[in-house]
């Protein structure tokens, strides 16, 4: 893995890990991660399908998570009256990270890409493709939603996961990444338990910033609901989820290609809130399928 860092990044100015995969030369791909995930959190063998399908990947660390800048001077984050109602002690929101990811096409010198977002990220991308939409060749939401609290809610186990206070070893943080993904994991596919241990290792020897979670999380509260603004999208949009999504419900899915006019909605069975191997060969095809197809129907930009 050559990981590069892209310094004074978007508005913000910070620094945004990120990994460059395949020909440069191919429609570019960029691929947002969710709460608390990093680059490598997108496999690599699901990167490699994708590359093999004739694009070119970029992933990255948000900010706050892995070996991007983490705001560790920013007001502590409080989720439970975030949840209340009150987002007054949110440091940024996903306006902000949708202008960081914007920031590192700048810094890697590409006027657009196919943007790719799982979860959270998949939040992320939505908010690009409605604030700057010039640099959205397509969209592809997995595993995501609107922000309307009525639907996209995690089920009550799955929630459970998360009680009690972070992890302060790297071996807690692994138990607790396998716990949590064997309630939101995919039930239709086998719990690959030595792969997600040796991620969550990785995770925590990149990162460990027991804060950051929070903030990221009042983030993504602070921000609201998308549904209105996502009915402005124009950009050709496949939206993917999970029948059996604990941790996003269905309905998330749903709402966000009911919102999106055009959106393609695909229903997996068995597959819950992760990215199940045997599921990387059809992942990669559908999203280089809407990725060659708005290339080859895509208008050129006009001119500066």
């Amino acid at each position: 893995m050559t990981v590069e860092k892209a310094s004074n990044v978007g508005p913000s100015g910070i620094e945004v890990a990120y990994e460059r995969l395949g020909d440069p030369q191919a429609p570019p791909v960029l691929l947002v991660m969710g709460l608390a995930g990093q680059l490598i959190n997108w496999p690599d063998g699901l990167c490699a399908e994708l590359v093999d399908r004739g694009l070119h990947v970029v992933r990255f660390d948000n900010r706050d998570s892995g070996l991007s800048t983490h705001l560790h001077d920013a007001p502590p984050p409080d989720l439970p009256a975030a949840l209340a109602g009150d987002a007054s002690s949110a440091s940024y929101t996903l306006s902000d990270m949708a202008a960081d990811t914007v920031g590192l096409l700048d810094a890697l010198g590409l006027d657009s890409a196919h943007v790719v977002g799982a979860s959270m990220g998949g939040m992320i991308a939505q908010t690009i493709a409605i604030e700057r939409p010039g640099r959205v060749r397509s969209l592809t939401s997995m595993m995501s939603t609107t922000g309307d609290p009525s639907v996209g809610q995690a089920r009550p186990e799955a929630m459970a996961a998360f009680a009690g206070p972070p992890p302060t070893t790297r071996e807690e943080a692994i138990e607790r990444s396998v716990l949590i993904f064997r309630l939101a994991g995919s039930p239709g596919f086998a719990f690959d338990e030595a792969a997600l241990r040796e991620r969550a290792g990785l995770s925590y020897d990149r990162d460990h910033d027991r804060v950051a979670v929070a903030r990221q999380a009042v983030a993504v509260v602070a921000s609201g609901d998308r549904t209105s603004r996502l009915r402005s999208v124009e950009v050709p949009t496949l939206v993917i989820h999970g029948a059996e999504d604990a941790m996003c419900d269905p309905s998330g899915g749903r709402a966000t290609a009911a919102a999106i006019p055009g959106a393609e909605l695909v229903m997996i069975d068995g597959m819950g809130h992760d990215l199940p191997r045997p599921l990387w060969p059809d992942l990669a095809s559908r999203i280089a399928t809407l990725a060659h197809h708005a290339d080859a129907t895509r208008q050129p930009l006009a001119p500066l």
